[in-house]
């Protein structure tokens, strides 16, 4: 347990981090209209975009699972970061020339196009379910650990920290929106790196190892595989690096909150270039994350601190506030912090977003501004709400690093979107009947389900990971064909 001058030095950064959130969403709302909270008025300089992108593209999640699960699967999550490159080109290369041309708010409104109104209602209603479900983890991740190590001595329930924390990021992206959120996201970026590279150097001054000696240790502990060549193993190289391209692809592709960001560039090509530098950095960040999680393990191997019965998400974060100093504390907090206001104040913009166009058809049935802009709050409270609920029911129960959980979720919610975009796109073949759309949307997870949990019977062993993803977007894709005429 940390001490209380710790505890209260914290809470103090804690303040003023928060204070300088706030001044910056007044300074980016102050003339905030409904094109401002929706599409940023299209002038986000694309630089910025792509590095606030970094903090909300890895999170509170990234943050701790990824550095944590490397006792569990070593370094071989890297595979999934190299399938992320081709992704990111799909993005630049195929999806966002679409979304330019288009001229579209939310990406959802291109299956309304191509399909009618049940397409666009199904694709926003399964990246709703998702999102609510996929961030609310991310930042129950991060409500857990500051719950376990610092609310609890205040006397804080999980309910009332919960509470603090999703209030906050509903109050500073209320007004603003996703432009203001583009200009918060490099003050969290900035902070969620520091924080990692400052861990990183204290461990290095520590341990007193060269990186030669470091992946010595790391061989002889059994730590230091990147490549597993059993085919059967749900970790098996090829599917983390097909998985990587297609979470990629579906997760920011074609996901509302990623893209919002995005879309708010000037035009393509600055969007472009946006997806690819981002790209080069999320891959050398990533790195270094794997880095830390080999460097913990080094860590407690070498002052002898057990961490077998701990789970992996609390690795990071129980050296960090009971082992390596007062300075890896504050930053490691500040930094988890910061990981998840970036992973949730987008959402709550993009949910809006979705919420609005897609299923309310707002822009359909009023020219009002100041219509839509009841609308549009009574909408962002919902959302807000909605995403508190989750984060309350989880409760303080995972057993498992959340990484995987939330890419499994993906797997089953974002198929059907994959598997629709990709029927829109590269067919102009008519399906029968809408309704098929919503019914396949439901079926293909079902089935896919059922292979996952018999596939060792009845693929001779066969285990699914990340693939289960492209599985899932391929059968509605095959579903749709056969439902559909020239």
């Amino acid at each position: 347990m940390i001490d209380i001058n710790m505890q209260n030095l914290i809470l103090t950064f804690f303040i003023s981090y928060t204070a300088l959130l706030f001044l910056v969403s007044w300074l980016t709302s102050r003339k905030a209209n409904n094109d401002a909270y929706f599409r940023g008025n299209r002038k986000s300089p694309w630089f910025v975009v792509a590095y606030g992108m970094i903090g909300a593209s890895l999170s509170g999640v990234t943050f701790m699972s990824v550095p944590g699960d490397v006792v569990n699967t070593q370094f071989t999550y890297y595979g999934v970061v190299l399938g992320y490159i081709l992704g990111y080109l799909v993005i630049a290369y195929l999806l966002l020339p679409l979304y330019y041309k288009l001229n579209l708010t939310s990406i959802y409104q291109f299956l309304g196009t191509r399909f009618g109104i049940e397409g666009q209602k199904t694709g926003s209603l399964l990246f709703i379910i998702s999102r609510l479900i996929g961030s609310a983890l991310r930042m129950y991740l991060v409500i857990f650990v500051l719950q376990l190590f610092l609310f609890d001595s205040w006397g804080i329930p999980m309910w009332g920290t919960s509470i603090i924390m999703i209030f906050t990021i509903f109050l500073y992206t209320f007004k603003g929106g996703i432009k203001t959120v583009v200009w918060t996201d490099t003050l969290q970026t900035t902070f969620f790196l520091l924080a990692l590279v400052i861990t990183i150097f204290i461990i290095f001054k520590d341990v007193n190892m060269s990186f030669g000696e470091i992946f010595t240790s790391l061989q002889t502990s059994g730590h230091s595989k990147v490549f597993l060549t059993d085919w059967r193993a749900h970790n098996y190289f090829l599917k983390h690096i097909f998985g990587g391209m297609f979470i990629t692809v579906t997760m920011t592709g074609l996901d509302q909150d990623m893209m919002q960001k995005t879309l708010t560039c000037k035009n393509l090509k600055d969007a472009q270039k946006n997806v690819m530098s981002f790209t080069a950095i999320l891959v050398i960040v990533n790195a270094f994350f794997l880095l830390l999680g080999g460097l913990l393990l080094v860590y407690a191997q070498q002052k002898g601190i057990d961490l077998s019965g701990m789970k992996s998400d609390q690795i990071y974060p129980h050296l960090a506030l009971n082992n390596l100093g007062m300075v890896a504390a504050l930053f490691f907090v500040i930094g988890l912090i910061a990981a998840g206001y970036s992973s949730a104040d987008g959402t709550f913009a993009a949910l809006t977003t979705s919420f609005c166009f897609d299923i309310l058809n707002m822009e359909r049935w009023t020219t009002s501004e100041k219509q839509r802009t009841v609308v549009r709050r009574l909408s962002h409270v919902l959302m807000s709400l909605l995403f508190l609920g989750i984060i309350i029911v989880f409760g303080n129960y995972h057993n498992d690093a959340l990484i995987r959980i939330i890419f499994i979720i993906a797997g089953y919610t974002y198929g059907p979107i994959l598997g629709l975009f990709a029927f829109g796109m590269f067919t102009k073949r008519v399906i029968k009947s809408g309704w098929f759309i919503p019914i396949f949307a439901l079926l293909m997870p079902a089935i896919v389900f059922f292979l996952s949990k018999y596939s060792a019977v009845l693929l001779g062993g066969y285990k699914f990971g990340f693939e289960l993803l492209i599985l899932n977007g391929g059968l509605m894709f095959a579903g749709l064909m056969a439902v559909s005429k020239k």
